[in-house]
């Protein structure tokens, strides 16, 4: 039995491999996650945004096989995947995928990212949030504590979109931001994050007040 890195106030964080950790999780109403997409190394904004040579981006950047993607959707009541487009064939077929138009402009970034979800009634939603450099539709001057790091705002929709829900797990945590969403909709969730750097910067945005002041 893997013990918790954190655990406090509904919110647990294993430090730990989530293919260790599953297993051994309660089902939550909701898996909302942004697990590397095997990709984004090669991209030379992406070396940029890490902070570190091309073999330790390559080295974290790797898509989890098919065995992980079921045991992720197994933990979950219904879930929500970012990278559905490059998880596609592992997370089959898809009736209400989530778009988030990161309205960048013309320039040579993507123009926005897919989730794909296990809604099995609605239709594609789109969520519209500027997020490109030091341009920001929320959290402009809060520093980034991870490479691909998302905004609350947009955790904080799909949360929304899932319905009623009490419970969110994430286990490609990173720096936090599905629970720091959670936090701030008075909901419960459990993070899983193999380097320990990110779960200490989770800790941290945990024990934040709020970040409502610093959304647009």
């Amino acid at each position: 039995m893997i013990e918790p890195y954190y655990n406090e106030d509904g919110f647990t964080i294993y430090n730990a491999d989530c293919r260790d950790v599953l297993p051994q999780l309660e089902m939550v109403d909701l898996v909302l996650t942004d697990p590397p997409y095997g990709l984004e190394w090669k991209s030379t904004g992406f070396q940029q945004n890490f902070k570190t040579d091309w073999q330790a981006a390559k080295a974290w950047d790797v898509k989890p096989d098919s065995d992980l993607i079921d045991l992720i959707k197994q933990r979950g009541r219904c879930w929500i995947v970012w990278g559905g487009n490059y998880l596609a064939g592992s997370l089959g077929d898809c009736k209400a995928p989530l778009i988030w138009d990161k309205e960048t402009g013309a320039n040579k970034f993507a123009d926005g990212e897919m989730a794909f979800t296990s809604f099995q009634t609605g239709t594609l939603r789109i969520f519209r949030h500027q997020w490109c450099g030091s341009f920001k539709a929320s959290e402009r001057g809060v520093k980034n504590y991870h490479p691909t790091q998302k905004p609350v705002a947009l955790m904080k929709w799909c949360i929304q979109q899932a319905g009623d829900v009490q419970t969110i797990l994430d286990p490609f945590m990173g720096s936090g931001t599905t629970l720091r969403a959670a936090k701030d909709l008075g909901l419960k969730a459990i993070g899983v994050e193999i380097e320990k750097k990110y779960c200490d910067m989770a800790i941290e945005r945990l024990r934040q007040q709020s970040l409502l002041s610093q959304m647009a």
